[in-house]
């Protein structure tokens, strides 16, 4: 809870302000039931004399001078009091509830961009260990519920408190025998609130953690629907839907049960003090016992009551709140304080003839154990050659150019760009050298131009067009009703996968980066498409390392020079002929895409 108040200091004013206009909210409510009282004793059962009253005297003296007075006066004069004290009430309340919203907002607008900003600066590993939906559930849910207790706490802090000493205060001047009623109905409340609240706030986390897995499940099927769709797996996914809603609802209906008990209990215990007060007022009246007892005053004080028992209300809901935030801000507070693993350097820019080099790197992820996913890997690419990857699936490919731009770290040797190891890199500028189209295709709701601009924030529309022409997906957008202003729907569903995969290497090829990394990404398209592809880039980017992953023989064979991956370890690295000759693995491969008969495919 200490990170909600630090997020509150920015605005310490409007905290300040808003429990100082509530105390006036709160003061004009507690007058009411006096001015009430005069109205009922003075005005109706007395006929106008206002002389058992001094707060009805005074008022009247000051108002009309000196009596008598009508009955009518008297009911209007302070009729209109209390419509006056009512307008000024709410004036304090309407503008206590827009400080208390516009802190409470603007704390829950900052908190919400430090975890975005946060999420974003986590590594993949990070990012997989909290898991996408638990994230979203942490960004929208938990930062909702601290937001709402912010609110709450503002508005709160002052009124059940003053509620419930003003109005306890208040029963003591009228009556001893009121305030003793009350004293003895508080300690049945805080006993039930002791024992509710104390068996529903750990049910708090445990509701967040199922929200969590609802979550996850719809995240998974709604960007897995064509996959469940074309397996028929929609029973079995509703079931595994079902089976988390059905969880949250269960654990939730825990907890509403327990905090069903509280309202009910308050409730009797509010009119069984309420019944004890006109029983006692009743019976003073009755046997002329106890100065000053009025039917006014037993009015007043059945108000008082209730604004008491109102405020310890109040004061359960708050609880409630902070019981949830408390679960919430722990869950938000994971987050922000998840020290990045990949740390930015401070090296922004250098130059080397070898534009990538690994020496003696070794890797496996995070929390795994067993073989290494990369051993023993060496490997120079000079600046401008084309180099590219082959090897089994699992092999280690896609594991070895993610070490490039830093997704992870290599956890043995080192690697580096340009002479310089890349965890000396500042990471925006390590980025900003390279360009990477991953295997699946990322796409983003927006615009053709939106999508291909992200490569490059300035990029004009002549460049667009160019960056799209390299990538071979100039035909197709020029068919779209709006050309590159055409709105593609989100991750690319109204694309096909050449169609996503050309928009991926356009978005990368705009940056015009020093290293252009292709994982795969070519792999939807036709083997005509590809070459032209291939000259295309050549043709545009003669000064760009190019490294490449592919599975087809006849996307790799004209590169400069290809690295052969096996068990984890560059087994050979040379041109196509040279393989041919030297590596057995190579000709293996080649032999099953192009034996028997795959010459054609060539």
């Amino acid at each position: 809870m200490k990170r909600i108040f630090h997020y509150l200091k920015p605005y310490t004013f409007l905290a300040i302000i808003s429990p100082l206009l509530m105390m006036g909210e709160v003061i004009a409510d507690l007058c009411l039931p006096r001015l009430m009282t005069v109205i009922v004793d003075c005005g109706i059962a007395a006929n106008g004399d206002v002389s058992s009253s001094k707060l009805g005297s005074t008022v009247m003296n000051i108002l009309y001078g000196a009596g008598p007075y009508t009955s009518m006066q008297v009911i209007v004069t302070f009729g209109v009091l209390m419509l006056v004290i009512v307008l000024i009430g709410g004036f304090f309340g309407v503008s206590c509830a827009y400080t208390a919203a516009r802190a409470s907002q603007s704390l829950g607008n900052d908190l919400r961009r430090d975890a975005y900003s946060r999420v974003m600066s986590l590594s993949i590993e990070q990012t997989d260990k909290f898991t996408t939906g638990s994230l979203v559930t942490r960004m929208t849910n938990d930062i909702t519920m601290v937001v709402d207790f912010t609110e709450m706490f503002l508005r709160m802090l002052v009124r059940a408190p003053m509620f419930f000493v003003g109005g306890l205060f208040m029963l003591l001047t009228m009556n001893v025998s009121f305030g003793i009623v009350m004293l003895c109905a508080l300690p049945v409340m805080a006993i039930m609130l002791f024992c509710v609240l104390g068996r529903a706030i750990p049910l708090y986390s445990t509701v967040q953690k199922k929200l969590d897995r609802v979550n996850s499940v719809v995240q998974e099927n709604v960007t897995g629907a064509r996959v469940v769709k074309a397996y028929v797996s929609e029973e079995h996914e509703g079931k595994r839907f079902d089976e988390a809603n059905a969880d949250l609802m269960d654990t939730n209906f825990k907890v509403q049960k327990l905090m069903a008990v509280m309202h009910p209990v308050l409730t009797v215990v509010m009119n069984a003090a309420i019944i004890a007060i006109i029983y006692i007022g009743g019976w003073q009246l009755d046997n002329a016992f106890g100065t000053g007892m009025t039917t006014g005053s037993i009015m007043a004080a059945i108000t008082y009551v209730t604004q008491i028992l109102m405020s310890i209300m109040m004061v359960t809901m708050v609880l409630q709140s902070v019981s949830r935030a408390m679960a919430s801000s722990k869950r938000i507070g994971e987050v922000l304080d998840s020290a990045p693993v990949i740390v930015s350097g401070d090296v922004k820019e250098s130059k080397d003839d070898i534009a990538v080099s690994l020496k003696n790197v070794g890797f496996r992820y995070p929390e795994t154990h067993g073989r290494p996913v990369l051993h023993d890997i060496n490997l120079d690419i000079k600046r401008g050659e084309t180099l590219a990857i082959i090897g089994a699936t699992g092999s280690g490919k896609t594991s070895l150019v993610n070490l490039i731009p830093r997704f992870y770290d290599a956890v043995e040797g080192e690697v580096f760009v340009d002479g310089v190891p890349v965890k000396e890199y500042d990471l925006e500028a390590l980025r900003h050298k390279i360009s990477f189209v991953l295997q699946k295709s990322e796409l983003f709701s927006g615009t053709v131009s939106d999508n291909i601009r992200m490569g490059k924030d300035d990029a004009t529309e002549e460049e667009i067009q160019m960056a799209a022409r390299t990538a071979q997906a100039e035909h197709f957008i020029s068919g779209f009703s709006d050309g590159f202003e055409s709105y593609i729907a989100e991750k690319g569903a109204s694309l096909s996968g050449g169609q996503k995969q050309r928009m991926s290497i356009a978005r990368a090829v705009v940056r015009k980066p020093e290293i252009l990394i292709l994982d795969d990404s070519t792999s939807a398209l036709d083997l005509a498409t590809e070459a032209k592809l291939r000259a295309s880039l050549e043709s545009e980017m003669k000064d760009t390392t190019v490294i490449m992953i592919a599975q087809r023989i006849a996307s790799v064979k004209n590169a400069d020079r290809i690295a052969v991956i096996e068990d984890g370890t560059i087994r050979d690295c040379a041109p196509h002929d040279i393989l041919m000759e030297t590596s057995a693995t190579y000709r293996d491969i080649y032999n099953s895409q192009m034996g028997n008969g795959g010459q054609a495919n060539e």
